[in-house]
């Protein structure tokens, strides 16, 4: 097996950026969701509320990211130096996080009809991820849940057979977010996987994840389409844990051990052991 494609999310739930190789941090890939949108109340915001999100465009500079959308040209934003912290919500969790100050956030209000503010997570930001699936705790950005999300090639493949043979449109991986796609040719085999070397990086493969609402939004539109993901993957992966309901498409990953990735490079599977001394 090897890897088909990297992929980061810099701002939460806006557009994803294609990698070709990537640093592997304690909160994942570099530059991963260390953005996120939050409302005035300073709850997370993501295109399970607004799917518009996904027309968010951005792209890594130098200094920090720059952000374009429909009828907006590329706007600089710089790595956020102000001592402006804010408390934000994600899920249960709450982070200490810094204020984008500048006129983006009228600017995106603007854009999404409702008073928005970005926030960023700098190196004095923590969160942790669930002790129930990965203790000790480990690092987390503003991901849903884990550092890392891993998917499989074969398991697309097979949720599209099914798909297309019931009548509807094949999927592309973007709407699943992954940030590490494996080329393999066994459907589903990522739920057997423990951990998983890719050169010097270890990954812990440590919560299969359950899909939601965003899998039904076209990640170059934003515009809904049926649920054609969540009712297809109800008859072929259905969680088998009411730790974790749902339906299934991914492993969560902890980082065990840090370093770099490329596209193309071979992906060895196996237990927590074994991969320590492969």
């Amino acid at each position: 097996m090897r890897i088909k494609s990297l992929h980061i999310f810099p701002v939460k739930s806006a557009r994803a950026i294609d990698l070709h190789k990537a640093i592997v941090k304690p909160r994942g890939l570099a530059g991963d969701r260390r953005f996120l949108l939050v409302d005035a109340d300073g709850s997370f915001i993501t295109q399970r509320q607004i799917p518009k999100l996904a027309q968010l465009c951005v792209k890594l500079t130098p200094g920090g990211i720059a952000l374009r959308w429909s009828g907006q040209d590329w706007v600089d934003i710089p790595f956020p130096m102000n001592k402006t912290r804010k408390q934000i919500t994600v899920w249960h969790s709450t982070v200490d996080a810094v204020i984008v100050e500048g006129d983006i956030n009228a600017a995106l209000s603007r854009w999404l009809s409702r008073p928005v503010s970005l926030v960023f997570m700098d190196d004095k930001a923590t969160r942790l991820t669930n002790t129930k699936w990965s203790s000790p705790a480990s690092q987390v950005s503003f991901a849903d849940g884990y550092p890392v999300l891993i998917t499989n090639t074969a398991s697309l493949t097979a949720l599209n057979d099914y798909i297309t043979n019931t009548g509807g449109v094949a999927l592309t991986m973007d709407r699943f977010r992954p940030n590490v796609v494996v080329e393999s040719d066994r459907p589903w085999d990522e739920d057997n996987w423990k951990s998983v070397r890719i050169g010097d990086v270890v990954l812990d493969l440590v919560k299969p994840c359950a899909r939601c609402v965003v899998t039904s939004i076209d990640q170059t539109t934003g515009k809904k389409n049926p649920n054609t993901a969540l009712t297809a993957l109800k008859h072929l992966h259905p969680s088998a844990d009411p730790k974790n309901p749902g339906v299934i498409f991914g492993m969560n990953a902890i980082v065990r051990t840090l370093g770099n990735i490329r596209v193309g490079n071979t992906v060895k599977t196996g237990a927590l052991n074994d991969i320590t001394n492969s």
